[in-house]
């Protein structure tokens, strides 16, 4: 199967799914008792074949959703790992325009994966928030998280954005009295940050988390996936026991960075290895509510 990544503007719309991909995919999954794993890759790193290859195989890795993270110069929410992640990326010519290119090709072999892009706003208002929500419902995008938009800034996007789902992030530091706000306008899923600060620095806890998730599922019917500091299979099943899915992304792209030669290019295991990674977390995920 080809690796090449066509320009956006090479093809013409997906069409779009009736109910959304995220919303059937978190029903059906409801319906087998079993929680979602949502596997992170940065778009373009190492290099475009590979990250899109990458992509292609994780549904038969086990993924459930993807999420998709835009390079971009300045990810404030980004610990080490993905910031890295980002530079390889940047490096290799990603671009938001890429990784709706890739969500594009994606689409010509997949209409059932949700596809998630992350990303910050900068980059967004650059493109133009009408224009980007367009090519995104075009390419395939199912949602939206723009880390650094809070609600009240939500009109930039939002208005645009028909069609695609906006997920909306808590903290553990998200007051009960600001989650109405925070949820207002939400879809899809919620994102539980489970950690205060940037990502990969260090893991949920799950007494944490056993505490936080009914305070959310009390403000909100939408699932709640974890995200921030879930590493391993056994946490990635713990996430799931407590919440609906679970979100994996350091872990994963520090598999990708330990397979790159000295000059950081991607080396003939380097597809493989990461897929596994996502097979390990997908038998957690699979197993916790046994």
């Amino acid at each position: 199967m080809s690796t090449t990544i066509s320009e956006p503007a090479a093809a013409g719309c997906v069409e779009p799914v009736p109910g959304g991909r995220i919303a059937r995919r978190f029903a059906k999954l409801r319906a087998e008792g079993r929680g979602a794993l949502m596997p992170f890759l940065e778009a373009y790193d190492p290099d475009p074949a590979t990250s899109m290859a990458i992509l292609r195989g994780m549904p038969g890795a086990g993924a459930d959703l993807i999420e998709i993270g835009v390079p971009f110069t300045d990810p404030a929410a980004d610990g080490p790992t993905v910031q890295k992640a980002g530079q390889r990326a940047l490096k290799a010519g990603g671009s938001l325009a890429g990784a709706l290119a890739m969500v594009r090709d994606f689409r010509r072999d997949d209409d059932e994966t949700p596809l998630v892009l992350m990303g910050y706003l900068n980059p967004i208002l650059a493109y133009g928030p009408e224009r980007f929500c367009e090519d995104c419902r075009c390419s395939g995008v199912d949602g939206l998280i723009i880390v650094d938009m809070p609600p009240e800034e939500a009109d930039e996007v939002q208005p645009f954005a028909h069609g695609l789902d906006m997920v909306r992030l808590v903290a553990p530091t998200t007051l009960e009295s600001r989650l109405p706000i925070v949820l207002d306008g939400a879809s899809g899923f919620i994102y539980y940050v489970a950690i205060t600060g940037i990502t990969g620095t260090r893991s949920a806890d799950a007494a944490d988390l056993a505490a936080a998730i009914p305070r959310v599922r009390a403000a909100t019917d939408l699932p709640v996936a974890i995200g921030f500091g879930v590493r391993t299979p056994e946490q990635a099943a713990a996430a799931v026991r407590v919440a609906d899915g679970a979100v994996v992304a350091s872990s994963l792209i520090e598999i990708l960075a330990g397979t790159l030669d000295a000059e950081g290019r991607a080396t003939k295991g380097t597809v493989r290895a990461v897929l596994d990674g996502v097979r390990a977390l997908a038998e957690g995920v699979r197993g916790a509510r046994d």
